[in-house]
């Protein structure tokens, strides 16, 4: 039986998330965040670097407290949250339009197992304070889903590592200094061994990073290609060869999604808010007046709920000591396929105005956020695995089922 009711710690614990919000949040942010659209585009009233200054003194008041990096323990900069008080800490900031201040988690994670002393002090400093912005080098042109089939070379030559090859969807690439990623080290291995798990700077000689733009008219993905990139060995975290089970590593910061099940419910509330004021052009009706459309906005509120509910089996499993599995792939994949549906039922509902793409044009409802929010939802279904993956993680891991 599960008790959804907050104990009186928790209670006390989300009072202060809030109060501290409301302290520190910069009001014009939270009204902007209103704008954002899932994994689509910002389509809100700032620019990027407008957004980069508003956010900061936000930032700081993160750092200061420690919720920049929540699982982490006080001494590195965290707050050493238990994986209850990160969700609540996620579900607040969802809940009152908080900017997410985002680290690379994983990041922190492998540095916090495997990385040695002197590569937590230098690198974990800048990554919580956001001084240092990293991307990840995983994918490549032919290894996405399968990423053990990497390629792309790390020879060693004395105390460098010589790297060749190419990345690929390397989100982030173009703004980053350093990347973090995964390097074949040993090309006679079995393809999940003989790779190792390498730190580099972007500005080396020899790598150029070509964005790459996408159908909402953000270029957040790149290539990155590596021409006889020389990275010291020092740079090499954890073993030699092991880079593949260093890379699987995870301390996920938030631990149940869900800031992400909270953020959708409030984006179906927008939705239905929009659509009750929204006109048809032909009747003068509300659109929401439309039977089918109600309809389909009812079940998209069905939909958020049963995301939130997954998200709470996989922070209840976490306070219990378990490692979720099967279950994080069930809550990922209904959540991102969610997303698809929830954009297709906005496109829908506001007719062929919904369809503009262009966010100056005065026609375009919301300055094109559900489209943006529906272009987005495909990435969303690739990201972090994609909906194909989960299904045989479920599959076989969950049902017990053999593999194919």
């Amino acid at each position: 039986m599960v008790d959804f009711r907050d104990s009186d710690e928790v209670a006390k614990f989300r009072a202060e998330v809030r109060a501290f919000v409301h302290a520190h949040h910069p009001p014009a942010l939270a009204e902007d965040a209103r704008y954002g659209s899932g994994w689509g585009a910002y389509v809100g009233a700032y620019s990027r670097e407008e957004r980069e200054r508003l956010t900061a003194p936000w930032r700081e008041a993160m750092v200061a407290k420690g919720w920049i990096a929540p699982a982490l323990p006080k001494q590195y900069g965290g707050a050493d949250l238990s994986p209850l008080e990160q969700a609540v800490l996620n579900e607040e900031f969802a809940a009152l339009y908080a900017t997410p201040v985002s680290i690379r988690s994983d990041l922190a994670s492998v540095l916090m197992i495997h990385g040695s002393d002197e590569q937590k002090a230098a690198y974990l400093p800048g990554l919580l304070s956001g001084k240092v912005r990293w991307a990840q080098g995983y994918s490549e042109p032919g290894a996405g889903s399968d990423l053990a089939s990497l390629q792309t070379r790390a020879t060693r030559d004395g105390d460098d590592f010589v790297i060749n090859g190419q990345k690929i969807w390397t989100s982030g690439a173009a703004r980053a200094q350093w990347l973090f990623g995964l390097f074949r080290t040993d090309p006679d291995a079995p393809k999940h061994r003989g790779i190792s798990y390498l730190l580099l700077p972007l500005t080396s000689h020899g790598i150029t990073v070509r964005p790459l733009g996408q159908m909402t008219g953000e270029s957040e993905f790149n290539e990155v290609f590596f021409e006889d990139v020389r990275v010291p060995t020092t740079n090499l975290v954890g073993e030699l060869n092991r880079g593949w089970y260093i890379g699987a590593t995870l301390l996920d910061f938030e631990r149940s999604n869900i800031g992400n099940a909270v953020g959708t419910r409030m984006t179906v509330e927008s939705l239905r808010d929009f659509l009750v004021e929204e006109r048809d052009a032909a009747t003068g009706r509300s659109r929401l007046a439309e039977p089918s459309i109600r309809a389909a906005v009812a079940e998209r509120f069905i939909d958020a709920e049963v995301a939130g509910i997954f998200s709470y089996r996989v922070i209840s499993m976490h306070a219990r000591g378990l490692v979720p599995n099967q279950e994080a792939s069930v809550g990922k994949l209904f959540t991102t396929e969610m997303m698809h549906r929830i954009g297709n039922t906005a496109v829908k509902a506001l007719g062929l105005y919904g369809a503009l793409a262009d966010p100056n044009d005065p026609r375009a409802p919301q300055r094109t956020r559900w489209p943006q929010y529906y272009m987005g939802a495909t990435a969303a279904t690739i990201g972090g695995g994609t909906s194909e993956i989960q299904r045989n993680i479920i599959a076989t891991r969950g049902l017990g089922l053999p593999r194919g």
